[in-house]
């Protein structure tokens, strides 16, 4: 019986023979040569100058943000802008380290920030010093408002499902961040199990983030040598520079992650090809669907279906089971209206009506290097059901 999963089995025989081969044969297991391999290897691949391995995308996220507080001296509730349909912990870490999130609306054309959300914030709280900008669904997300508004906030880049998405100078986004995130959780773009990158050309940001991996050990630095002459009266072994927590991942999992890389442009370019296809459908059904936006620098990761009226949202649902399609929610919808959020005091909570249609009007089904004609065939007619 066809079944059109979120993802199907995205680890091939040779990622396993590759695998097995690594266990039997490596004497290391904890992070080691192979994940520096990995490293190499993807800042290779992104174009970047510095890159960690680390245990999630989320995790990612959170090395980020408490290194960036620290190198900018970032006071406690220093506003980040966020938006308000992303990821908990592309939220979380900003709360727990004490900062302020400041959430925008999003747009129905990329699901970004708005720049009718931007320009009223930038009114309301000028003094926005770090934006984390979610890169959704791998649609390139409103960088170009971002700087706009806040000319002189860090911008920092959430791709963790958005691996190859680029600039409109053809440049990957996250090549030349003050940070950039990735998850290589299965269902993304490519997997380690589970497992992140974090990304940044700023060698002092780099080598924070490295020791702060790493419980905040100096032995893990690029300046150990001076570390360790400052502190002589501490043993070098285990001399703590920073706080830090262990967020590293290991050689098993780096050792996939190479394999998966070899692939990564590849499965892009599929992701593209069913895109420009599924646009092509959506077009002719706008009476009933908000349509994103199209651009030749997407890396699609699935296919958001957002009714414009909200009677439509349950026959959607009814008419992609019916045909064993698998959907999920858009990410979060509004992050505003979850419980998780009740404790603090956070502002806007009623000012984000069109992540409100996300959350109570928007699904999306799964895209990857396994979908084809025939899945997209079965989205046109699940489509024709609301005629």
């Amino acid at each position: 019986m066809f079944k059109w999963e979120l993802m199907d089995e995205a680890i091939t025989k040779l990622d396993r023979i590759r695998l097995a081969k690594f266990i039997l044969t490596t004497k290391r297991f904890t992070n080691g040569p192979e994940v520096k391999k990995f490293e190499s290897n993807w800042n290779e691949w992104l174009g970047s100058r510095n890159s960690l391995f680390v245990s999630s995308g989320s995790t990612a996220n959170f090395l980020l943000v408490s290194a960036v507080k620290e190198k900018y001296g970032l006071k406690e509730g220093a506003k980040v802008l966020v938006p308000a349909c992303t990821w908990m912990t592309n939220v979380a870490p900003i709360i727990q380290l004490g900062l302020k999130p400041i959430f925008c609306d999003i747009n129905l054309e990329n699901y970004s920030f708005s720049d009718s959300g931007l320009e009223e914030i930038s009114k309301i709280h000028p003094d926005i010093e770090v934006i984390f900008i979610s890169h959704l669904l791998g649609l390139p997300g409103n960088t170009q408002g971002c700087r706009k508004f806040f000319p002189k906030a860090i911008l920092l880049d959430d791709i963790c499902e958005s691996h190859g998405i680029t600039d409109p100078w053809g440049d990957k986004i996250g090549s030349n961040s003050t940070g950039s995130t990735f998850s290589f959780y299965f269902g993304h773009h490519m997997t380690t199990i589970e497992g992140g990158m974090v990304s940044t050309n700023d060698e002092e940001l780099y080598d924070l983030m490295k020791m702060k991996r790493s419980h905040g050990l100096a032995r893990e630095s690029l300046y150990f040598r001076k570390y360790s002459s400052l502190y002589p009266d501490i043993d070098k072994s285990f001399l703590f520079i920073t706080d830090g927590y262990n967020f590293r991942n290991h050689e098993v999992c780096a050792k996939l992650g190479n394999s998966q890389l070899r692939r990564l442009d590849s499965n892009i370019r599929v992701r593209r090809e069913n895109f420009s296809r599924y646009f092509d459908i959506v077009s002719q059904f706008e009476d009933i669907l908000y349509c994103p936006s199209f651009t030749q620098n997407n890396s699609s990761f699935c296919f958001p279906l957002v009714v414009r009226d909200r009677k439509d949202y349950l026959p959607l649902k009814e008419s992609l089971v019916r045909r064993n399609v698998e959907f999920r929610p858009i990410v979060g919808g509004n992050l505003l209206r979850h419980p998780f959020l009740e404790k603090y005091c956070i502002e806007g909570k009623s000012d984000a009506s069109l992540a409100n249609i996300l959350n109570d009007q928007g699904i999306y089904v799964g895209n990857s290097q396994f979908v084809g004609e025939k899945h997209l065939a079965i989205l046109k007619a699940a489509l024709e059901d609301l005629r």
